[in-house]
């Protein structure tokens, strides 16, 4: 294991945001995570938990916020619904020099609050 790295963020606080700054989603997500979280009932709730992810990955790889492009993290879901990342750019090569050869993720959210585990390998 290289790392572990965790991250909580308020889905209030979240709506506010992608609410006051336009074009902020398409800053921090990828056409697919947009697609996917778009289709629910309430995508804030499920884009809140993919920004958490994103944050979650670059602390298991001892990074912070600046590392990486956010798009270049990708939160891709399974038909099983399990969830993984796909990196690409810089968080890929970021990954590399790292040592990292895979990982795992969990995300969890309410109407309230969306957490992300990311366990880099």
């Amino acid at each position: 294991m290289i790392g572990i790295g965790v991250d909580t963020v308020e889905v209030a606080r979240f709506r506010k945001v992608a609410a006051r700054t336009p074009g902020v989603l398409d800053r921090l997500f990828t056409d697919r995570e947009r697609a996917y979280c778009e289709r629910r009932r309430d995508p804030t709730e499920r884009f809140a938990a993919r920004f958490a992810a994103k944050e979650a990955v670059m602390k298991a790889m001892g990074v912070g916020v600046g590392a990486c492009k956010w798009r270049e993290i990708e939160v891709m879901r399974a038909p099983s619904g399990q969830p993984s990342v796909a990196l690409t750019g810089g968080a890929a090569a970021l990954a590399r020099r790292k040592g990292v050869a895979g990982w795992r993720l969990s995300l969890t959210h309410t109407a309230t609050v969306a957490e992300a585990v990311a366990v880099a390998l």
